[in-house]
């Protein structure tokens, strides 16, 4: 069973000791009630050679306290120096204040990574507040390709960042099978049905799937009805053809994701929010109507690139300017269906009525000029009591030693996900998709993710893992025979470690970057970008490796020194803490922490 504990937070402990200074300088001078001190935060300084941290509280409480920065930063600074973790205070510029803490601080910092083991950097920030993360959402029409890869690594990521700092996550995966597409996908596989039964079918006609895919579908679908959906009008054979195709598909889809190690919780039907006995669109317009977020008018032409569910006549339009889109929006075509977003509102406000109020979706890079009409229509639905955040992923471009890869025999159209996971890893597919951040494009180039050299990055997180355990193995032959092997006994082992020997500044900086795992996570779970891990799990591994390789030069630096066996266990436990880190970072980003690589 998972530990749940949330560890000690050295970054929340200096920013409660900061607040109650500012509390106790705001009684000394009378400042205004209720002053808002949630502004003031605590943080590394950009520059190191400015100290450990820094804090803005003399910036942002100046105005409230009718002072100027400066001399209200040095009124905060004089109390600073008293405190028994600050070493020195400096204050800068207008008003910062940098912090330089004591050695003693570190060697403590290293001593709560031992003694929370796995659930150091776990957070309760998130209060078990419920969150729903709809991810993926591929379309039902064939195999998942590399675009999608990188929204389902980053979702299930953010998700399990999220589970991390405290959250009640929900992974949801919202299937996209009421549309023209799937009907799209039925003809296609119907024409796989006619193969089946030995029709020459010839080159696939433009407009529908020509990607080999379909043959399974076609195969099902005539050992199930032998040659009686020849003799049906297309009225009839669809709806049987599209649900076999779209199950079918899902099975596929879930097994491409199965092979990332991704699982949703739910995965939610479009075309069940109008066909379940109770259409929720129907309801979910009549809802807005009600309460005067719907009317009948026309829309001006669309500047620009035409949008494709623009009607040039009077129609059903959400007042979606009213909650800060830039346009009003159309519910119902002219042939009566809906549109999809008047589906995905709908949708929305199911996940309301379910209890969620955070709510992050995960488009793909030609989503982005959706982000405003549903953020508009989460606060239609829910009377601004739900926040939508919406996340874009970028386009992947999938590379070779630098050269673009051609696309994928079996889908006819695209380089599928599984033909990469099999190429080259899960671990290598996941680590690379969060090693940028999720609105940048990635390059993604199949042979320099499998390179065993510092310029991958995967292989140089993972190579700092097994190079820990690695130097365990090598303590064991050497000099600490007893060095217990699994990690929970290790530490229990190194929990006494007499850890304020790691003095050298190499071995400091290690420290300050384990100390920083805490607060990297809140902050990453609370802006929704698990890329942050990755980031700080490559410098982390950077600064290990770098001292290892010290090592090698000062011999004195060494991990191992066979004739001091305190300062031998010093640095067993420094290593014991980046192996826990490593181990805790990868396991979030779902990634393997290897105890050796071959």
């Amino acid at each position: 069973m998972a530990d749940t504990t949330a560890s000690p937070h050295l970054f929340a402990d200096m920013l409660t000791r900061v607040h109650a200074i500012c509390a106790a300088v705001a009684a000394e001078d009378n400042w205004p009630a209720g002053i808002d001190l949630s502004r003031v935060v605590v943080e590394p300084p950009r520059d190191a050679s400015h100290g450990d941290m820094a804090t803005n509280a003399a910036m942002v409480l100046a105005k409230d306290a009718k002072a100027k920065p400066r001399e209200l930063a040095d009124k905060i600074a004089e109390r600073l120096r008293a405190d028994a973790l600050v070493a020195s205070v400096d204050v800068a510029g207008p008003g910062f204040i940098n912090l330089t803490l004591k050695p003693q601080v570190w060697a403590d910092a290293l001593r709560a990574v031992l003694a929370a083991g796995s659930a150091y950097g776990r957070s309760g920030i998130g209060g078990d507040e419920k969150v729903n993360v709809e991810y993926v959402s591929a379309n039902p029409t064939g195999p998942m390709h590399v675009g999608h890869c990188r929204g389902a690594v980053f979702g299930d990521a953010l998700c399990s960042l999220l589970q991390f700092a405290g959250f009640d996550v929900c992974r949801e995966y919202y299937i996209n099978d009421a549309g023209a597409q799937v009907d799209v996908l039925a003809r296609s596989a119907f024409l796989r049905y006619r193969e089946a039964l030995g029709e020459e079918i010839g080159a696939i006609p433009e407009g529908l799937y020509p990607g080999d895919y379909l043959v399974p579908v076609g195969e099902a679908l005539a050992k199930e009805h032998g040659d009686k959906l020849l003799t049906m009008p297309e009225a009839a054979w669809l709806p049987v053809v599209r649900d076999k195709a779209i199950a079918m598909m899902m099975e596929m889809i879930k097994g491409d994701l199965a092979a990332l190690n991704i699982h949703h919780d739910v995965f939610f039907s479009e075309r069940s929010l109008i066909t379940s006995g109770n259409n929720k669109v129907a309801e979910t317009i009549d809802f807005l109507r009600a309460k005067g977020d719907i009317y009948e008018g026309r829309l001006p032409p669309p500047k620009g690139k035409p949008v494709e569910d623009y009607e040039d006549r009077e129609q059903s339009l959400f007042r979606a300017t009213a909650y800060g889109d830039d346009v009003d929006r159309p519910l119902i075509k002219s042939d009566g269906s809906y549109t999809y977003f008047a589906s995905d509102i709908a949708n929305h406000r199911y996940k309301f009525e379910r209890g969620f109020t955070n709510l992050i979706d995960v488009f793909g890079a030609d989503h982005g000029g959706y982000i405003k009409r549903m953020q508009a229509a989460v606060k239609a639905v829910s009377a601004g009591k739900a926040v939508l955040d919406v996340k874009i992923v970028q386009l992947v471009k999938l590379l070779r030693d630098g050269e673009p890869v051609k696309m994928s025999k079996r889908s006819g159209e695209f380089v599928t996900l599984r033909e990469v996971v099999d190429e080259v890893g899960s671990d290598a597919v996941r680590f690379m998709m969060l090693f940028r951040k999720n609105d940048a494009v990635l390059d993604f180039d199949l042979a320099k993710v499998i390179e065993q050299s510092k310029d991958n990055a995967v292989f140089y997180v993972q190579y700092g893992h097994a190079r820990g355990h690695s130097i365990f193995r090598n303590a064991r032959e050497e000099a600490v025979p007893d060095l217990p092997e699994t990690d929970e006994a290790r530490l229990a082992y190194l929990r006494n470690a007499a850890v304020e020997r790691l003095t050298d500044p190499a071995e400091l900086d290690l420290l300050k970057r384990l100390a920083l795992y805490p607060r990297m996570i809140e902050a990453a779970a609370i802006a929704h970008e698990p890329h942050r891990i990755a980031f700080y799990l490559y410098d982390l591994a950077s600064e290990f490796h770098a001292l290892w390789t010290k090592g090698r030069d000062l011999p004195y630096l060494r991990f191992i020194i066979n004739n001091d066996a305190e300062i031998t266990r010093a640095r067993l436990a420094m290593v014991q803490g980046v192996v826990s880190v490593l181990a805790s970072g990868l396991a979030v980003l779902g990634v393997q922490a290897p105890t050796e690589m071959r």
